[in-house]
């Protein structure tokens, strides 16, 4: 059965308050704090066009567990990297792992290009234990371009089982020209690692296109149920719908787009497409954060169920 998604609206309205931020707020991801609330992390654009990464404090209100947005951290989380680097034109958020005391923060890094638009790399900062700031690992791209990956990485969604780093990304399989523009191919594919640093890419994929028609799959989001492992993403031939796919072990897929039970809204933010979808378990509720229309300028709102569902 499809989840029982019940829509809330706007949390998050774009363009957020801080000065630096003049447009849109995307690809959110949130995990529970030390006051027992919600941290939200995501991209608004600066004056330039440039995203960084901002956080939103969010509460919970009583009975019914809807969110309520409590404030915004007035300077980035982090911010694009140095001239030249791979991140330089801007960084979005993908998701944060907490082990040992310190957190990992996986992004993508943008670059502009010449023959093609851009190129996207996954990149890491770590805030480590007693630290109150995040720091790249590296100038360097976390995951570069390969013989596996030949074209670009992004939106790294991490899991810490066992010992074992699983990530999985999307990765793009080349670029295509479509109505006289340039357009990129990708899909999801998975990766291990003993430290979340160095990853081991053997070009497997986990979820691939449905049709000839769809060309783009977009940042996951994956969640260890009982019974095996969920995950939510976007998908889109002419604009990003909200995609689902279930497995036993994390890497063999099943995709049933039919389950992920969240349409376009017939009309306001949402309804020309779904996009960035996160998950974040919190009490006795599942929430959906989401971007609406336009990638996120319209801002992040949410839906929300009952776990179990």
């Amino acid at each position: 059965m499809p989840a029982d998604w019940n829509k809330q609206g706007l949390l998050i309205p774009a363009p957020t308050p801080q000065g630096w931020a003049r447009s849109h707020a995307a690809l959110p991801a949130a995990e529970t704090n030390e006051r027992g609330d919600i941290n939200v992390y995501f991209s608004p654009r600066d004056r330039n066009g440039r995203a960084h990464i901002a956080l939103a404090r969010v509460h919970t209100a009583e009975p019914d567990g809807s969110l309520v947005l409590a404030g915004h951290e007035p300077d980035p989380i982090l911010s694009p990297g140095s001239r030249g680097a791979f991140d330089e034109s801007g960084v979005t958020m993908s998701c944060l792992v907490h082990v040992d005391g310190s957190s990992f923060l996986y992004y993508t890094g943008w670059t502009l290009g010449v023959t093609v638009p851009f190129y996207l790399y996954a990149g890491l900062a770590i805030r480590r234990a007693g630290a109150h700031e995040f720091e790249r690992i590296s100038s360097a791209p976390l995951l570069e371009r390969d013989a596996i990956d030949p074209y670009m990485t992004a939106s790294p969604w991490v899991m810490h089982e066992n010992g074992t780093w699983r990530m999985w990304y999307v990765s793009c399989l080349g670029w295509e020209l479509a109505d006289g523009q340039v357009r990129h191919r990708y899909h999801i594919r998975y990766a291990e690692s003993d430290d979340g640093i160095a990853w081991r890419r053997e070009g497997r994929v986990s979820i691939n296109f449905a049709h000839e028609c769809e060309y783009a799959i977009s940042r996951p989001c994956v969640v260890r149920d009982d019974g095996g492992y969920r995950m939510w993403f976007s998908a889109r031939g002419d604009r990003y719908q909200l995609g689902y796919a279930e497995s036993p072990d994390g890497l063999t897929w099943a995709r049933d787009d039919h389950r992920a039970g969240l349409k376009p809204s017939d009309q306001g933010w949402d309804s020309e497409m779904i996009a960035y979808p996160a998950i974040i378990d919190f009490g006795d509720k599942r929430y959906l954060l989401y971007n609406g229309n336009d990638y996120g300028r319209t801002g992040i709102g949410y839906a929300m169920t009952h776990r179990g569902n």
